[in-house]
């Protein structure tokens, strides 16, 4: 059997009033006088630039803002964030907001460090060393980004998201307030939560660690499952059963906010060490050609895949139908169809997009979708049933859309 190992944050801090308890305190620990926030106008709105710079100020730690990141930010914008980092010399990069905020602040982090332009570190253990230290402070329950290794951003020139994977990515703090995503409206709470799912769903089904298909000569942040990653997507998936639904209807539902919140790390958890997968593979080129959010693109996908490795994961699809709960059926093959079943049915009820034609993707697009994911082999490898060719990808892009 071949060993495995589980990484993280360096420190997680999680609950209600966390960032006023130890943000804080997490700059002392780093010995930090001057931070560089990364955010957005939505968020200095909603007030809560002002409820992070509070414990800052009190702690004499000086702080500048580039409050101008979008969803799904272009590698123009993140130079413009790592040209006014620059400026800033800051002794630690925070990353405040949902995953292309966080993402962001990763990669300014990263450049600050080592140089160069962010085209230059897509793909797999490619960062030559640590970054400036990170803080990463969610507002969103989904990406699990204040846990992983992982930093996404959109290559314009050529319409497809790229990934920066790197174990020096991770941030060494998480604080996670549940609090910071009571603002967040229902859409994005949908995208965001569906996002969750997918996580911790892909890394449930991930291939096996010991099957793991790793070149000799490769390093990799993914390593397909393992137990203790298992564990945390199983109570991830249970999380988003439970409270998802709640948490789009009412944004002020405490217990489901703090439900979501935990999911949405969890589900980082598990997906930074297990890995994600096909349906990854296959959003990148669609968020990337109709600037989807990458939540809503991978819950529309994610029964589609799902159905595709039925045959190499019936047993964990029919667990994950427990998971989900009101799951009830004869044997594997109808508990792993109510698994899928309730999926789209959560997917329906929160409002995500179930088909691909409806986010103005056109059939003819859908070739050159296929070639590109299949070209994504990091992620093909993590998937359980991994797709021999092109034409099989095509075929799951034709039944969605």
């Amino acid at each position: 059997m071949r060993t495995w190992s589980f990484s993280s944050a360096g420190t997680l801090f999680f609950g209600r009033h966390a960032v006023r308890h130890h943000l804080a305190d997490a700059c002392d620990r780093l010995k930090a006088k001057r931070a560089f926030i990364v955010t957005d106008a939505i968020l200095v709105r909603a007030g809560l630039l002002a409820q992070t710079t509070e414990p800052l100020a009190a702690a004499g730690v000086a702080f500048e803002a580039f409050d101008s990141v979008t969803p799904e930010p272009g590698v123009e914008l993140v130079r413009e964030c790592v040209a006014a980092a620059r400026a800033c010399k800051p002794d630690v990069v925070i990353g405040l907001g949902g995953g292309s905020n966080i993402d962001t602040a990763k990669l300014v982090a990263m450049i600050l460090a080592h140089g160069g332009d962010p085209l230059d570190y897509p793909g797999d253990c490619r960062v030559p060393g640590p970054v400036v230290p990170l803080i990463c402070i969610p507002t969103t329950a989904g990406t699990g980004s204040e846990v992983s290794p992982a930093a996404v951003f959109t290559d314009t020139a050529n319409h497809i998201k790229v990934s920066c994977l790197s174990p020096f990515l991770r941030p060494n703090f998480a604080i996670v307030d549940p609090l910071f995503t009571v603002t967040c409206p229902p859409k994005v709470t949908a995208d965001s939560g569906i996002d969750a799912l997918t996580h911790a769903i892909e890394a449930f089904c991930a291939v096996d660690n010991d099957a793991f298909p790793l070149p000799s000569g490769e390093r990799s942040v993914y390593q397909g499952r393992n137990p203790m990653a298992d564990m945390m997507a199983a109570e991830a998936i249970r999380l988003v059963g439970r409270f998802l639904r709640r948490a789009v209807k009412d944004g002020s539902d405490l217990e489901a906010r703090d439900g979501m919140a935990l999911a949405a790390t969890l589900g980082g958890l598990a997906f930074s060490n297990a890995g994600v997968a096909l349906v990854h593979a296959m959003e990148y080129p669609v968020g990337g050609a109709v600037h989807v959010s990458h939540g809503a693109g991978n819950g529309l996908l994610l029964p589609f895949v799902m159905r595709f490795n039925v045959p190499k994961r019936i047993d964990q699809t029919a667990q994950i139908g427990v998971f989900l709960g009101k799951i009830q059926g004869n044997g594997l093959a109808e508990l792993a169809d109510g698994a899928i079943r309730e999926v789209e049915q959560l997917r329906e009820d929160i409002g995500i997009p179930t088909r691909l034609r409806d986010l103005g993707v056109t059939e003819e697009m859908l070739p050159g979708f296929a070639a590109k994911a299949f070209a994504i082999k990091r992620l093909m490898r993590v998937n359980p049933r991994m797709p021999q060719n092109e034409g099989e990808i095509l075929d799951i892009y034709k039944a969605a859309w």
